[in-house]
């Protein structure tokens, strides 16, 4: 019971933190004393991770198999997909003015973090399926 709290403890702060990321501005940032950005990107993809290392806690507090596998697939898959998906929504709708190596690299890097959490995901259904 003391191992489920503890991680609902630490998933609270990473989506309050990761939230905070998310939701990042110039407001928001003198409210809370920060340094501010000019580009919210960074912040926003940190706040991504956190995000989804919040639903990879959670799932892991209410695993039912009591081994202390760490978050194991599911927490990659969660971490991954928040990840890729921000990139990718950044990348679309965030008139980021990359050079064009900058775009490919960025476009490729969201893409693969969206293919290998649908990978990781399909592997994790079938096990699961057993």
């Amino acid at each position: 019971m003391r191992k489920k709290i503890t991680l609902l403890i630490d998933a609270l702060i990473n989506a309050i933190l990761g939230i905070l990321l998310l939701a990042f501005n110039r407001g928001l940032s003198e409210f809370l004393g920060v340094p501010y950005s000019e580009s919210f990107f960074y912040p926003n993809i940190l706040g991504a991770i956190f995000i989804g290392i919040t639903i990879a806690l959670v799932v892991e507090a209410f695993r039912k198999k009591p081994a202390y596998t760490g978050l194991g697939l599911v927490g990659a898959v969660c971490i991954n997909m928040c990840g890729g998906l921000v990139l990718f929504l950044w990348l679309v709708f965030g008139n980021l003015h990359l050079p064009l190596r900058g775009s490919i690299f960025l476009w490729i890097l969201s893409i693969l973090l969206l293919v290998i959490s649908g990978v990781e995901l399909i592997f994790t259904i079938k096990k699961s399926g057993k």
